[in-house]
């Protein structure tokens, strides 16, 4: 049956009206970019031609193992001081905190500004400090810029970043993670440098809790909000309409 007889029992307005969803899935940077990527699948691929050229300079996503515990829950680790990939890149937290993010909701996007040294270029420091000295990690800044590493204990999160540091490429990566409850391959960390905006949202109908830590201690000046107008949504205009009476 053609798609134009499919739909001839509907009236022309409601045809006029019609779209269809495009299910091709798309390249993998496409995927990245655009629909979405399990966390899985970057930690798995993260070496390959293919996501390489998707992937923004400075994040990592690593995996977590989480331990079941039959009867009682299960047992997550963060990460160890001397070991795996915060010490690799030499970033220790200096502060740890935790957050809860409620069904349904979202935040950021969100930034915190790159350090750049007295009487250097930006653009030209960001490109030495993340593309021609890329595993230099001595070169970073950590005490003097908000790094974050997250870590996900409850929920389903969707994360988006996007570099927007100066002289970059602009590249977008959104993927899906689980927390501790969710035990799959889909359960990772993850490292974000300053200069990339960062949002999250909620997946599913469970809270989302969060352990993070950063290479500062909070400081508000570090606080950069982009686009976050989905933190202060205001009440439907009915609503506000009926309350001013």
């Amino acid at each position: 049956m053609s798609e134009k007889n499919i739909w001839s029992g509907i009236s022309e307005e409601a045809r006029a009206a019609l779209g269809t969803r495009d299910y091709r899935a798309g390249s993998l940077p496409e995927q990245v970019a655009l629909s979405g990527v399990e966390a899985g699948l970057l930690v798995r691929e993260r070496e390959s031609p293919e996501l390489r050229a998707a992937w923004i300079p400075g994040v990592e996503i690593f995996s977590r193992a989480i331990y079941p515990q039959r009867h009682r829950g299960c047992f997550g680790e963060f990460a160890r001081r001397d070991e795996g990939l915060l010490a690799k890149i030499g970033f220790w937290p200096a502060q740890w905190a935790t957050a809860r993010m409620f069904a349904q909701t979202a935040k950021g996007f969100h930034i915190h500004p790159p350090s750049v040294p007295a009487g250097e270029e930006a653009a030209a420091w960001l490109q030495r400090l993340f593309v021609n000295e890329a595993e230099n990690y001595s070169l970073r800044r950590y005490a003097e810029e908000q790094w974050d590493v997250m870590f996900f204990v409850q929920g389903m999160a969707e994360m988006i970043l996007r570099d927007v540091r100066a002289g970059m490429p602009t590249r977008t990566m959104r993927f899906f993670v689980d927390g501790d409850n969710h035990r799959s391959s889909n359960n990772a960390a993850v490292v974000i440098p300053p200069g990339v905006a960062h949002a999250l949202r909620v997946e599913g109908s469970e809270d989302l809790i969060m352990v993070y830590g950063t290479s500062t201690s909070f400081r508000p000046e570090f606080e950069g909000r982009i686009a976050c107008e989905v933190e202060t949504a205001q009440l439907p205009e009915s609503w506000q309409t009926f309350l001013d009476r």
